[in-house]
């Protein structure tokens, strides 16, 4: 298919989508209850695993009522403040907007706030989603979408089931609240990428964060991507200002690149949709991607690919992820991440 063909499809397949999602939405919703588990007609079921981190369970301890600090915060909290609560953690709340109730305080018996894995100004983890400076209307779609039954993952993925909780729990004036917000605060980068041949030993921690192995033990990183905290313990705190690194295989931001500007023969160029720069397009239906955590973005094309992820907008993306094989994805994924938004 070639870019002309692509671009066609792009408009048709959007404005056609438009016109019938509502009604699909509805039937899907009042049919089924919405869930996070891979559909059983999955295109592709042997996805590997590096794009859906997961985490250890531990019991939690007693709170002892020790109060946790962080450098250059005037403010202190319990680990109950910090784990234990709807509401979530402001170490530097002079660094971004007042957050609205949804994003901060949650609602008690309904559903956690956005901060808790979003962090407070909405950069996210590469477990969850980075919200910052998305169009209202394309936040308010994807609750919609996981409200449709129309949000899956391609393998098990707890951040995605805790989400659609939160997504069928938010009334309309909440989830509009939390759109505003992180459209608000522009979009960041909180992923310095690192191309290398080998990697830290990684094992699952606390917030499906990926901790770096104790002993320091290394091995070939393989056709995968590794994001792990840069400071593991502000992390864990859920410091927003505490970002990540992401180690790519050598040579595949340029690999990427390639991909992401000519389509490589395979694709389609991704400013056709996403604007110049990654930066954003002209319509709210396709968000901005420069700077955005490579395994998160993974993790969005895979679903794509498998027919995981429907919704209004998944069938302009459907043909352009349909010929991108693992090493174009991690590629594609580590040039997103190394742009700067």
């Amino acid at each position: 298919m070639n870019q002309r063909s692509l671009l066609s499809l792009c408009a048709i397949s959007v404005s056609c989508l438009i016109s019938t999602s509502s009604h699909l939405s509805h039937a899907q919703q009042t049919a089924t209850k919405p869930s996070a588990d891979p559909p059983a007609n999955l295109v592709r079921t042997d996805v590997p695993d590096w794009p859906y981190p997961k985490g250890s369970h531990e019991s939690p301890k007693p709170d002892d009522g020790q109060l946790f600090h962080i450098p250059g915060s005037t403010k202190s909290y319990t680990e109950t403040q910090i784990n234990r609560s709807a509401s979530t953690v402001d170490w530097f709340p002079a660094l971004h907007p007042a957050p609205p109730a949804p994003v901060i305080s949650g609602k008690q018996g309904a559903y956690k706030a956005c901060g808790q894995c979003h962090l407070i100004d909405g950069r996210g983890k590469p477990d969850t989603a980075d919200l910052q400076g998305l169009p209202v209307a394309y936040f308010l779609q994807q609750l919609a979408d996981m409200k449709g039954d129309q949000r899956h993952a391609s393998r098990i993925n707890g951040s995605l089931a805790d989400m659609i909780q939160v997504a069928n729990a938010l009334d309309e004036d909440d989830a509009k609240l939390a759109a505003d917000y992180f459209h608000s605060i522009p979009a960041g980068k909180s992923t310095r990428i690192i191309e290398t041949d080998t990697v830290p030993v990684t094992h699952p921690g606390p917030h499906n964060v990926q901790l770096v192995d104790a002993n320091g033990a290394k091995e070939p990183i393989g056709v995968r991507i590794i994001e792990v905290p840069e400071d593991a313990q502000r992390t864990l705190l859920r410091d927003a200002t505490s970002g990540f690194v992401g180690y790519v295989p050598t040579g595949s931001i340029k690999r990427g690149e390639l991909l992401a500007t000519t389509g490589g023969g395979k694709t389609l160029p991704c400013a056709a949709c996403h604007g110049e720069g990654l930066k954003g397009g002209t319509d709210d239906l396709f968000p901005p991607l420069a700077g955005r955590s490579p395994t998160a973005s993974a993790r969005q094309l895979y679903d794509f690919k498998t027919g995981a992820r429907a919704g209004r907008n998944a069938i302009a993306m459907k043909p352009v992820v349909a010929h991108l094989t693992d090493q174009d994805i991690v590629d594609l994924t580590a040039y997103i991440g190394s742009r700067h938004p």
